[in-house]
């Protein structure tokens, strides 16, 4: 139970986040503001020994997602997001590259050649590759402010041992400004202070570990902003963006949309694509997503996400048509691409196919 707040209501402002206990959905508190929700990641260095690059010079990989490819067929891919390449080490042959590891990382031990490409094209080649072990970076804490806290969160801080201030793995809901669920961030929630809080009589601020959550990039933090003052009402709100940036948009639209229920369409429905600004994957499902659901809506984020979408239940129901106007802007930039495991294949295609068998007949104009 959270007990009412005494005092001004202008004062305890908007409860955008509520921090519930994933167990048994027991919500700890509300508050209106949490600060240290935007941060940055650790990041992982690498020394490629023996650097071959497939064209002169020293790429450009700011803000590119590379994938690392083994030469032996029996190990994955893996991806490093946002790489950035500060050149050579001096007076040697190799390259040192950081970016953010994915869930799963480089293979144990690995020590062999490997091959990088960015989605569309191969960077280069090394002969062994090296993670340089860099100090942990302290992460700031998570600070929700003017927080009114529940009983349950009450008695465990009046105990204030490590066990009772343990409330285990949480979930963070943040909602817009209109009060709809936007997302939420999981975290292991372990109080580190909490204190009066200035927002009001009876609020406190609580101090969550910062190393037990991971926080959103800051590059994010426009895309989230626009998203936290509510839904786009326009379709293309994204289209300025770069792709990291188009792809932290798609982030939202997709955890909007597990929060949400669908009313399909009937059968036979007719929809219109605008294909002008589909120049890169994020953007290809941000289109789509528009064109079956309006202005933020969702219909898949990759081909195995989009056949999800096509039988039922995301706003689709077969058959129907759809008009792809300005497919020739797709078509140039995603029919060559590159797997994670390097393979070229044509996204382009993929999708009309993957639509097509889903009973949308499409026109490309």
């Amino acid at each position: 139970m959270i007990r009412a707040v005494h005092g001004d209501e202008n004062k305890l402002g908007f409860a955008r986040y509520t921090l519930t206990r994933t167990e048994d959905g027991h919500v700890w508190g509300v508050c209106a503001l949490a600060e240290g929700l935007f941060g940055e990641s650790q990041r992982g260095t690498y020394e490629l020994f023996g650097w071959v690059p497939e064209e002169s010079g020293v790429p450009a990989w700011v803000d590119s997602r590379v994938w690392l490819v083994p030469d032996d067929e029996a190990l994955d891919a893996w991806l490093l997001e946002d790489a950035e390449s500060s050149g050579q080490v001096p007076g040697t042959e190799s390259l040192l590259l950081t970016g953010l590891d994915d869930y799963e990382g480089p293979p144990e031990g690995h020590r062999g050649r490997v091959r990088l490409h960015d989605g569309h094209r191969w960077l280069g080649s090394c002969r062994e590759f090296a993670r340089i072990l860099s100090p942990e970076q302290l992460q700031p804490s998570l600070v929700l402010r003017g927080l009114a806290q529940s009983d349950q969160l009450r008695v465990a801080l009046m105990k204030g041992t490590r066990r009772a201030l343990d409330l285990e793995e949480a979930a963070l809901e943040i909602r817009d400004s209109q009060g709809d669920l936007l997302t939420d961030r999981l975290l292991w929630a372990t109080v580190s202070d909490w204190r009066p809080s200035s927002r009001g009589a009876g609020l406190i601020d609580l101090e969550l570990d910062g190393g037990r959550f991971t926080p959103v990039p800051e590059y994010a933090r426009p895309i989230w902003e626009r998203w936290l003052a509510g839904p786009p009402d326009a379709v293309n709100a994204w289209a300025g963006l770069d792709t990291r940036r188009r792809g932290a948009w798609h982030d939202l639209v997709r955890e909007r949309a597990c929060s949400r229920s669908h009313h399909d369409r009937p059968a036979g429905h007719a929809y219109e694509l605008d294909g002008q600004h589909i120049t890169d994957e994020p953007a290809l499902y941000l289109a789509l997503g528009e064109a079956v659901n309006g202005p933020g809506g969702y219909f898949g984020g990759c081909l195995a996400a989009l056949d999800d979408c096509l039988r039922g239940t995301f706003g689709y129901t077969a058959p129907a048509t759809l008009l792809w106007r300005d497919a020739a802007v797709a078509r140039e930039h995603l029919s060559q691409t590159l797997t994670p495991q390097g393979q070229p294949y044509d996204l382009f295609t993929a999708v009309l196919e993957a639509l097509a068998e889903g009973g949308m007949d499409v026109t490309l104009a």
